[in-house]
């Protein structure tokens, strides 16, 4: 029997039980909240601890999840699915956007390159290059050279920009390829 039926429940019973839980959250009942919280946290911190191998970030993972379903469980439609596969997807997607999250963040500190030394640069890139790209790159408009540069040299997804910019994301994406194809241009020039 897995760890979150309670001995001598079935799965049906658990699952009507913890419907009934949202159903209270969604009317706002804190004590149902708490309630659902000691029958399924193990279950959830169990799942996250799986994916991000670190206690500390399993338990903040743990805690958005509640906070989540306190905000949305009046979008709870249990013919769409259980409680228990709310809970997991939602705990699953969260994690893994943690530990994608951590990746660009360790990417994002480390250190950069600079282009104008000859170690930085790539092997396959004519030398003066790196010069060549900068004066290219002061050929854009500050907002594109902005998101490309937070986009190629930090590693911020598309998403992560327009929150950071405080920019649509149809605005964004625009900005970056219209900047790449001034980029392409001027570069297209190059000996």
């Amino acid at each position: 029997m897995p760890a979150f039926e309670p001995a001598g429940a079935s799965r049906t019973d658990v699952e009507r039980t913890w419907t009934g839980y949202v159903r209270r959250i969604a009317a706002a009942d804190q004590a149902a909240l708490a309630d659902l919280y000691d029958a399924s946290n193990r279950l959830i911190y169990g799942m996250a601890l799986r994916i991000l191998g670190n206690p500390a970030d399993a338990e903040e993972v743990t805690l958005d999840i509640y906070t989540q379903v306190w905000r949305s469980a009046s979008s709870f439609d249990d013919r769409r699915g259980s409680v228990i596969a709310w809970l997991t997807t939602m705990a699953r997607s969260r994690a893994v956007d943690r530990l994608r999250s951590a990746t660009n963040r360790s990417r994002r500190e480390g250190p950069l390159l600079d282009l104008n030394t000859p170690a930085a640069a790539p092997t396959l890139v004519q030398p003066g290059v790196g010069q060549e790209v900068q004066a290219a790159l002061g050929t854009l408009a500050p907002e594109q050279r902005e998101a490309i540069e937070l986009a190629y040299w930090y590693g911020y997804s598309h998403s992560e920009l327009a929150a950071r910019l405080r920019q649509p994301l149809g605005t964004v994406k625009t900005r970056i390829r219209t900047g790449m194809i001034k980029l392409r241009s001027a570069l297209g020039k190059l000996p």
